[in-house]
C-alpha cells in the first residue's frame, strides 16, 4: 500500500481504524495494531535464545537490573509490525491514536519503541469517535505521558512477580496448575468469606399475621402486625446470624412472636373492634441516578439484561468504536456541556418541557487517578435514539445501547413526585401498619428505572394505592392470617454485587473489573449458578493458604493500597522503581514477596479444610486430592458431589456421605471371590467390583437412571458388572455385537457402529435380533458427519475476490472465505451481518495465526459434568507431569 508523504493513524482495532477513517481529511491511512504487539514471553518457547540461560528468564523480568523487563514480539503480531514498518517508511508524520488510559498510553510507548522511526510523531486522544471530536483531538495533539506508560509498565510487572513467584508454591503445597493473582485471589478471598458466613448461619424462625379489613365505604385494606403491647414486632434484622437469637440487648425492646403465639392471637384478635389510629402522608422527590460508569454499567446490565460483565465490556466496545458511545472504561459521572444540551433539547423534544430539571444537573465525582475517561458514558455525537440504530447493530449492542441513551435521559429529567401513606388500624393491644406510595408526577421514571427492563410497567408496579381512611373511622376485620418466616443467610455474590463491593473497597479499576471475574470463573475458582458466583473447594484451600502464608498479598487494605499507589505513579507523585523493589525485596517494615515464597509448609495441611467435629469429637475435613476434593474422617473417605456448594456441606450432611461410602459389601462375585460394593461418588452411584486396595483395579459402572443405591441388590450389581453384554455374532457381517451402558445411556455396538437403545429397551433383556434391526435403522446425522450449511453469500472479498460464505456451524454462525474461518460475535444478528463486517473479521482472525491445537486425551469413564462446584484438578490431572506453560498468564 502506497502512502508517500501521507499521515498514518494507528489504532488498536480494524473497527475503530474504520470509523475513525470516515472522519479523517485526505492524505490520511489509518492502520490497527490488533491490540497489544509487545509484552513480557508467555512461555518458555517466546524466551530468545540469548537470555535462555539465565535464572531470571523465566519472570521475564531482570529483577537484579532494576526490574528491567525482556519484551518480545509475539510471533502472531509479527506480519502486523512489518505491515505498520512499512507503512511509516512513506509516512510524513505518525499520529497515535490509541485509547486514553494507561493501557492505550502503554500500547502507544510500545508502538514508538518498536517501530522506532524518526518522523514527528504525535499522540491523538479523544474519549468519542465522532467527527467533532477527531477534528479537535488533531487540532490539540499531545506528547505520550510517561507517567501514564510507567504505571502501566508497574502494573504489569507486579502482576508477572505476583503470578509466576506465588503459583509455583501453590502447585507444591497443594495442587498443580493453580494459579495467584494480586486482584484475582483478593477477589476470591471475598466470595469465600462470604460463603464462609453462610456456612456460619443458623437460621431462626418468626411469626406474623396479615389482616385484611374493609373500610366504612367497603374498600379493602391489607396491613401487616407491626406492634404488639406496646412493643414492636422482632424481624429479621434482630437476629444474629451465628446463633440465630435475637441480638443482645434487643430482648427487652421487641416482641418475638412464635407459631403458639401467633395462632393465639389469630383466634383473639378476631373479635375485637378496630379503627384507624394514625394516617400520615408525606410527600417525596425521587432523584435519578448519575449517568454510568464502567462499574454501574456492568452492574446494571448484570441486573437487568442478565449480561456477564465480560460480555458488557465486549458489547460497549464494539459500541465504541464504531461512534455510538464515548469511551467505557471510566469511573467519572460528570457530562460535558455539549452533552448535557444535547440531553435536554431531546427531552424537551420527546417528554415535554415540563419533564426536563429546573437547571442542568451534574453528577460530581472524586476520580482518583489520572487514567481515567473525564466523561461519564453516555451515547455520542448528536444522541442518536435507539430504534435509530437497531439496524446497523447487534441485539446485544442495541440493548445495551438503549439502556445507557436513557439513563442518560433521565439523568437531565425532573425528579419524580408523590406522597408516602401510612395507615395504623388498632384492635386491642395490636397495631397493624399498611403503606402506601402515589405517584403524581412520574419525572425521570418515564425514561429510566434502575433494575426494571421495561419503565412503564415498572412504574404502575412503584404505586401502591391505599382507600381513603381517617383517624377514628372503623374497620371491619374480615380475616387474619399467620405468616411463618425465617432469617436469612447473606447473599451470594452475583457479578454485580461483586463489582460493587470491589469498588467499595479500591480493589481493581474501571479497565480490570470484567477481566477479574473473567479470570476466577474461567480457572474454576468459582462457578455460576443462575446468577450467583459459587467458590469451590479448592478456593477454600487456596485462600486459607495464602492467608495463612501471604497475609498482606490477600489482604484487602493492602490491595486497595497498591491501587492508590499506581494512581500515585500515574500522577508522577511516587517513582516506580523504589515501590517495585519494596514490594519485592521488602524493607525493615515488611518482608518482600522474594522471601515470603519460601515458606516451608507441610502440603498435606495447605490441602486441608477444616469441616468441625462429629458427636464424637473427631475432625471432620475436606481434602484437595488427585481427582477432587473429598470428605475425611479418620480412615474413612468419601467423594463430594459435583453439584454440592460449599455451605451445604454440614457435619450431618458429610457423616451422611461417609456412611454411605462405607456401605459393606453387597455380597461376592461367584466368578471371581471379590467383594461387591454400591457407592456415591462425585458423579452419582455405581457399583464396584473388589476393593481399591487388591493388585487389579476394582471395576467401576453406573447405574441405569432409575436405580437408586438404597435399592440395588446384589443381582442388581452383578448384571451391572457383566457388561457390556455379547449378544452373539451378526450373520451378514460376521461381526461380534455388544449391548453396553455408555455417557448417554444404554447403546448397541457392532464394530464401530453404533446406536442408542430405546427407552422402552432393556438393557439386561434385548435381544440380538432387536438390535440388529436398530442398527438397519438410519443414523440420525450428527454436526460432524453432516458438516457446517451455508447461511447465504455475503459477496466477494474486496481485496481476493473469493465468495465470502456466512455458515452455520458447530459453534453457531461463523464467517469463511476458504482460507480461515472467523466465528461472529455473541449477540450479532445473523440475518443483517455485511460483507464489510465479515471483512474486519476475517482480517483480525487471520492476524492471530493459526489455532493451537489440543492434545487429544482418552475418554473419561466418569459422565460428564455441567457444572461442579468442586476441584478443577480431577478432569487436569492427566496433565500433571506436563509443565504448565501458561497457567500463570497476564494477570489483572
Amino acid at each position: 500500500m502506497k502512502a508517500a508523504g501521507k499521515s498514518l493513524v494507528i489504532v488498536e482495532s480494524p473497527t475503530k481504524a474504520k470509523t475513525i477513517a470516515n472522519f479523517l481529511p485526505p492524505g490520511f491511512v489509518v492502520e490497527s495494531s490488533i491490540g497489544h504487539i509487545r509484552d513480557l514471553p508467555s512461555s518458555a518457547d517466546e524466551i530468545p535464545e540469548s537470555v535462555k540461560g539465565q535464572p531470571w528468564a523465566r519472570l521475564g523480568i531482570n529483577v537484579e537490573r532494576d526490574f528491567e523487563p525482556l519484551y518480545i514480539v509475539p510471533p502472531e503480531k509479527k506480519k502486523q509490525v512489518s505491515k505498520l514498518k512499512a507503512l511509516l517508511k512513506d509516512a510524513s508524520t505518525l499520529y497515535l491514536a490509541t485509547d486514553e488510559d494507561r493501557e492505550g498510553e502503554s500500547i502507544s510507548w510500545h508502538l514508538l519503541q518498536v517501530l522506532g522511526s524518526k518522523v514527528p510523531r504525535k499522540r491523538l486522544v479523544f474519549h468519542e469517535i465522532t467527527r467533532e471530536a477527531i477534528e479537535k483531538a488533531l487540532e490539540n495533539p499531545r506528547d505520550i505521558d510517561l507517567n501514564l506508560v510507567e504505571a502501566q509498565e508497574t502494573r504489569r510487572k507486579l502482576d508477572r512477580l505476583y503470578g509466576y513467584e506465588v503459583s509455583p508454591v501453590l502447585w507444591r503445597k497443594i495442587a498443580p496448575r493453580l494459579s495467584a493473582g494480586r486482584v484475582q485471589s483478593v477477589a476470591i478471598r471475598i466470595l469465600v468469606e462470604r460463603e464462609e458466613e453462610r456456612r456460619a448461619f443458623v437460621r431462626a424462625a418468626y411469626w406474623d399475621l396479615v389482616g385484611k379489613f374493609l373500610t366504612r365505604d367497603q374498600r379493602p385494606l391489607e396491613a401487616t402486625l407491626v406492634s404488639l403491647g406496646g412493643k414492636r414486632l422482632a424481624t429479621g434484622k434482630d437476629f444474629e446470624g451465628t446463633t440465630g437469637k435475637l441480638r443482645p440487648g434487643v430482648e427487652k425492646d421487641v416482641v418475638l412472636v412464635t407459631e403458639p403465639l401467633a395462632r393465639d392471637l389469630t383466634a383473639r384478635l378476631k373479635t375485637v373492634p378496630w379503627k384507624a389510629i394514625k394516617v400520615e402522608r408525606k410527600p417525596y422527590a425521587d432523584r435519578p441516578k448519575p449517568p454510568f460508569t464502567t462499574s454501574t454499567l456492568a452492574q446494571e446490565a448484570n441486573r437487568k439484561l442478565r449480561l456477564s460483565s465480560r460480555d458488557t465490556m465486549r458489547a460497549a466496545q464494539r459500541l465504541y468504536e464504531n461512534g455510538f458511545i464515548t469511551y467505557m472504561r471510566t469511573d467519572s459521572t460528570t457530562l460535558s456541556e455539549q452533552a448535557v444540551r444535547h440531553a435536554r433539547a431531546l427531552i424537551s423534544e420527546l417528554y415535554g418541557e415540563n419533564y426536563l430539571s429546573p437547571a442542568p444537573r451534574q453528577y460530581q465525582t472524586k476520580v482518583k487517578n489520572a487514567q481515567e475517561a473525564h466523561e461519564a458514558i453516555r451515547p455520542s455525537g448528536n444522541f442518536n435514539t435507539p430504534e435509530d440504530i437497531r439496524t446497523q447493530i447487534g441485539e446485544t449492542e442495541f440493548r445495551l445501547y438503549d439502556m445507557i441513551w436513557k439513563r442518560t435521559m433521565a439523568c437531565q429529567m425532573a425528579e419524580a413526585r408523590g406522597h408516602l401513606i401510612t395507615v395504623q388500624a388498632q384492635g386491642g393491644d395490636a397495631v397493624f401498619q399498611a403503606n402506601g406510595k402515589t405517584i403524581e408526577f412520574p419525572g425521570f421514571l418515564r425514561a429510566y428505572v434502575e433494575g426494571a427492563d421495561d419503565p412503564e410497567e415498572e412504574l404502575e408496579d412503584q404505586e401502591r394505592i391505599l382507600p381513603p381512611v381517617a383517624v377514628g373511622d372503623p374497620l371491619d376485620c374480615s380475616s387474619l392470617d399467620a405468616k411463618s418466616h425465617s432469617t436469612k443467610p447473606p447473599d451470594r455474590f452475583t457479578e454485580a454485587s461483586l463489582i460493587k463491593e470491589l469498588e467499595a473497597n479500591g480493589i481493581g479499576r474501571p479497565s480490570t473489573y470484567a477481566s477479574i471475574i473473567d479470570t476466577i470463573l474461567r480457572r474454576e475458582y468459582v462457578v455460576k449458578q443462575q446468577n450467583a458466583l459459587i467458590p469451590t473447594f479448592m478456593a477454600f484451600a487456596v485462600v486459607g493458604f495464602l492467608k495463612k502464608n501471604f497475609r498482606d498479598l490477600v489482604d484487602i487494605q493492602f490491595t486497595a493500597r497498591m491501587e492508590d499507589d499506581l494512581d500515585a505513579i500515574s500522577l508522577g507523585d511516587m517513582q516506580a522503581l523504589p515501590y517495585l523493589k519494596s514490594f519485592y525485596f521488602g524493607n525493615d517494615a515488611k518482608a518482600g514477596l522474594q522471601h515470603l515464597i519460601q515458606c516451608d509448609v507441610d502440603p498435606r495441611e495447605s490441602s486441608t479444610i477444616p469441616l468441625g467435629t462429629d458427636a464424637s469429637g473427631q475432625a471432620v475435613n475436606v481434602r484437595i486430592g488427585k481427582y477432587g476434593p473429598y470428605i475425611e474422617r479418620g480412615e474413612e473417605r468419601a467423594s463430594i458431589p459435583a453439584d454440592l456448594a460449599p455451605d451445604e456441606l454440614t457435619i450431618a450432611r458429610a457423616e451422611t456421605l461417609l456412611s454411605q461410602g462405607a456401605v459393606g459389601p453387597l455380597g461376592q462375585d461367584p466368578d471371581t471371590g471379590r467383594n461387591v460394593y454400591v457407592k456415591v461418588g462425585r458423579f452419582g452411584p455405581y457399583v464396584q467390583l473388589g476393593d481399591a486396595d487388591q493388585e487389579e483395579k476394582p471395576k467401576m459402572v453406573t447405574l441405569l437412571p432409575g436405580m437408586t443405591p438404597e435399592k440395588t441388590t446384589l443381582e442388581d450389581a452383578l448384571k451391572l458388572l457383566k457388561l457390556p453384554r455379547n449378544l452373539g455374532t451378526d450373520p451378514e457381517t460376521g461381526q461380534e455385537v455388544f449391548v453396553h451402558l455408555g455417557r448417554f445411556g444404554p447403546y448397541a455396538k457392532r464394530g464401530d457402529d453404533t446406536r442408542s437403545l430405546a427407552k422402552t429397551d432393556s438393557i439386561f433383556e434385548v435381544t440380538l435380533e432387536r438390535v440388529l434391526a436398530l442398527l438397519k435403522e438410519e443414523k440420525k446425522a450428527s454436526w460432524r458427519s453432516r458438516g457446517p450449511t451455508v447461511l447465504r453469500e455475503l459477496g466477494a472479498h474486496p481485496e481476493s475476490k473469493v465468495i465470502v460464505k456466512l455458515l452455520d456451524g458447530r459453534y453457531g454462525p461463523y464467517v469463511s472465505d476458504g482460507e480461515t474461518n472467523a466465528s461472529i460475535p455473541k449477540g450479532a444478528d445473523a440475518a443483517t451481518f455485511t460483507l464489510d463486517q465479515a471483512v474486519v473479521l476475517l482480517k483480525e482472525r487471520a492476524l492471530q495465526g493459526p489455532s493451537k491445537k489440543k492434545s487429544r486425551r482418552p475418554a473419561r469413564k466418569t459422565p460428564a459434568k455441567k457444572s461442579s462446584l468442586t476441584s478443577p484438578q480431577a478432569k487436569k490431572s492427566s496433565a500433571r507431569k506436563k509443565s504448565p506453560k501458561r497457567s500463570r498468564e497476564k494477570e489483572v
